[in-house]
């Protein structure tokens, strides 16, 4: 499908804002930096959960072996990153914070300004780490709040198991002895894991050849506790030396507190199958946000800046405007996060509410009602396993009543299907959390349409020093 003018114009924008050239540069020297940015493809509709920012991305290196050779022609010691021109995922990372968000703050400005200028508002100014666009004084340079890290494995020479960043645009791996943007440590257990792995001879994955075992690591890392859960994804269930790799593995680092293994063994770039299994200490890890504590599986999906999500939640639970007796519906709900936060903020100002969340991941709706019980919420919320669009289509026709919807769904955005019932359920409020502001400004059309105003519309950066921008829109009914 071709692109609309504002996705054009969008696309264009965010290149630039991640382009991170001066204008000192030479026009033929900018002119091939733009040529080798990826594009933001206009996302297709319904579909998975989304892909969590750089998840095929993320990998790493055992930092004593000799780099690959592609690696050693990229490294820049000059650079916050050694790797970051190989590496490719945080391309800003030497540009000043302050004109990452102006960049980002224009970018949006210009995707949302045919709705901004129907409803009569503005974009608001862009919420950074630390700081908003606009605010006086020195900016912050943001480092290591991706408490999520993977890294995909490779042989090497005499059974070497290599690991690290895939090159840009390549299936090269790039080492990576640490990583300034993420969470400080998970990077060393990702290679230490190929550490263990080469010393217990279990082979790493060849994808050209499907030979092999090991295949990929995810590190998660609490952000208000030191807890950290490690999944393995292998190509088959069986591996030499298990249970020694396994508690290898957990030794690590002391606050890891879940080991699994997932098995993949099928072709293609996913990096997790659908089988998994604990295979040392707890099913779960806990992390907090705005006070709720939530326990998170080694397949749910779950923040990757956590410090950023409680601002993004904030956002929203502030736009709902929940009232005493009032029908929460949080769809695409995750492990529950962002309706519990929103239930809990309510009680703490003596309001009660009904939580109901639909979720298609049945892993996440077992997170959903654990963290329900953890809360001291299982009497007012209520989790299903199904497809969004199908239980709203059934809502709509039932005529059931939500008082404010919450959505946050995939980067392909919601359905017409979706849209079109939420519309007729007509609830007083909605909230529309988006990964892909692109597809959110399709949907948002679909919503004014159908009887909605937009009372505000703010971007976040979730990812200091890429092209990537959240937003939380917030919409009453007319």
């Amino acid at each position: 499908m071709a692109e609309s003018r504002a996705e054009r114009r969008a696309r264009r924008a965010l290149m630039e804002a991640t382009e991170g050239s001066e204008e000192k540069k030479s026009s033929k020297k900018s002119k091939l930096s733009l040529n080798a940015k990826g594009k933001s493809a206009k996302g297709k509709r319904p579909g998975s959960r989304r892909s969590e920012d750089k998840a095929s991305q993320t990998c790493s290196k055992r930092p004593y072996k000799n780099p690959v050779p592609s690696a050693r022609k990229a490294v820049d010691p000059k650079s916050p990153c050694s790797i970051m021109k190989a590496c490719g995922g945080c391309t800003a990372l030497n540009r000043p914070y302050k004109k990452q968000l102006a960049a980002k703050q224009a970018a949006m400005e210009e995707l949302f300004a045919s709705l901004c200028e129907r409803e009569g508002i503005a974009v608001d100014p862009i919420r950074g780490m630390g700081v908003t666009l606009g605010d006086p004084g020195k900016y912050p340079a943001p480092r290591g709040f991706r408490h999520k890290a993977a890294t995909p494995f490779a042989p090497g020479k005499e059974g070497a198991v290599r690991c690290g960043f895939f090159e840009r645009g390549t299936h090269k791996i790039v080492a990576v002895p640490e990583c300034p943007v993420e969470a400080p440590g998970a990077r060393q257990i990702l290679n230490g894991i190929a550490r263990e792995a080469e010393r217990l001879h279990i082979p790493a994955f060849n994808e050209d050849k499907h030979l092999g075992l090991l295949r990929y690591a995810v590190v998660r890392c609490g952000w208000r506790t030191d807890q950290v859960m490690v999944t393995l994804v292998t190509a088959q269930r069986d591996l030499p030396h298990a249970q020694e790799f396994f508690e290898a593995v957990a030794a690590l680092n002391p606050h890891i507190v879940t080991v699994a293994q997932n098995i993949n063994g099928r072709p293609g770039n996913a990096i997790l199958g659908e089988e998994t299994r604990i295979v040392y200490g707890a099913e779960c890890m806990r992390d907090q946000l705005l006070g709720c504590e939530f326990d998170i599986s080694p397949t749910a999906f779950y923040q990757t800046n956590p410090q950023q999500t409680e601002l993004l939640y904030q956002l929203a639970i502030d736009g709902m405007d929940l009232q005493q007796g009032d029908v929460l519906m949080d769809a695409y709900c995750g492990s529950g996060t962002i309706g519990l936060c929103a239930a809990k903020d309510a009680q703490n100002k003596g309001i009660g509410i009904m939580l109901l969340g639909v979720e298609r991941n049945p892993a996440g709706i077992a997170d959903a009602r654990r963290n329900a019980e953890l809360n001291g919420l299982t009497r007012s919320a209520w989790f299903m396993a199904d497809d969004a669009t199908d239980y709203i289509l059934d809502a709509a026709d039932n005529n059931e009543r939500v008082d404010v919807l919450s959505i946050d769904p995939p980067r392909a955005g919601s359905t017409p299907e979706f849209l079109e019932a939420a519309c007729a359920l007509k609830p007083r409020r909605i909230t529309y959390i988006s990964c892909n502001p692109v597809t959110q400004e399709r949907d948002l059309h679909q919503l004014l349409d159908g009887g909605y105003r937009l009372l505000k519309i703010t971007p976040v950066d979730m990812f200091p020093h890429t092209d990537h921008t959240e937003t939380v829109a917030v919409l009453e009914r007319r």
